[in-house]
């Protein structure tokens, strides 16, 4: 499943947008945003995030206890 940003956590860093390898990172208004169709779920966004603003599983460890 492909990331995607929480809004309401992101404090428009762009340190997700420098890190995405496929660029699927995109600057909206005033915020960023995942492009659903670019993104390969490869989870740097969400590792790099201090923020925690972006969500989903990470596909390394899912299905892991």
């Amino acid at each position: 499943m492909p990331r995607n940003i929480i809004q309401d956590k992101c404090n428009a860093c762009g340190v997700c947008y420098s890190a995405c390898p496929v660029e699927a990172v995109v600057k909206t208004e005033s915020k960023y945003s995942i492009i659903k169709e670019e993104c390969v779920d490869c989870g740097t966004c969400k590792r790099i995030c201090k923020e925690e603003a972006v969500e989903g599983k990470d596909p390394i460890h899912a299905g892991r206890r």
